[in-house]
């Protein structure tokens, strides 16, 4: 009965992990919750109609993939064909979250292009099953199914390999 069980809960969490090749599950960010800066919900189904890249981070690591984030600010991609999200983890520091909202909000008016959303209570960490206390990347195609994802730091030809992708499929 046990291992029954055991399975059964591995099914259902394996069905919600973000797979490569497939659009995810749905999600959405708002409320008490988080969302985008302006207090308006987040929808993972913002993530068609462009290719999009999608940074998941823990403030504590946020500068653990600058060299993709300057990387990609080096390439101007086509924002008519390109969108950029980053996904903050406020749950998994211990800096207090007004002081992050803070500078999420100026590093919106800073980089419009790119939409911030607060994450408060490890939404896509639980709906998503992403690497909790780390830096995410996820790179969506325009009908939404992730083509690259990458827990951790990239290397330098990870790097490349996403640039190929974005290109590849703008």
């Amino acid at each position: 009965m046990k291992k029954s069980i055991l399975g059964m809960l591995l099914v259902v969490a394996s069905s919600m992990a973000i797979e490569v090749g497939k659009v995810p599950n749905s999600v959405s960010i708002d409320g008490e919750n988080g969302g985008k800066t302006d207090g308006t919900a987040w929808s993972s189904k913002m993530l068609k109609g462009k290719v999009h890249i999608l940074f998941y981070v823990d403030p504590d690591k946020k500068d653990l993939n600058e060299a993709l984030s300057n990387a990609l600010k080096k390439r101007h991609f086509n924002r008519k064909k390109y969108g950029s999200v980053a996904i903050v983890n406020l749950a998994a520091t211990w800096m207090p979250n007004a002081l992050i909202e803070s500078k999420l909000k100026s590093k919106q008016k800073k980089f419009p292009d790119t939409t911030y959303v607060k994450d408060k209570k490890k939404v896509l960490v639980k709906k998503w099953q992403l690497a909790d206390d780390n830096s995410d990347i996820l790179l969506f195609d325009k009908k939404g199914k992730l083509i690259y994802k990458k827990f951790g730091k990239l290397s330098p030809k990870e790097i490349s390999s996403v640039l190929a992708l974005i290109e590849k499929n703008l």
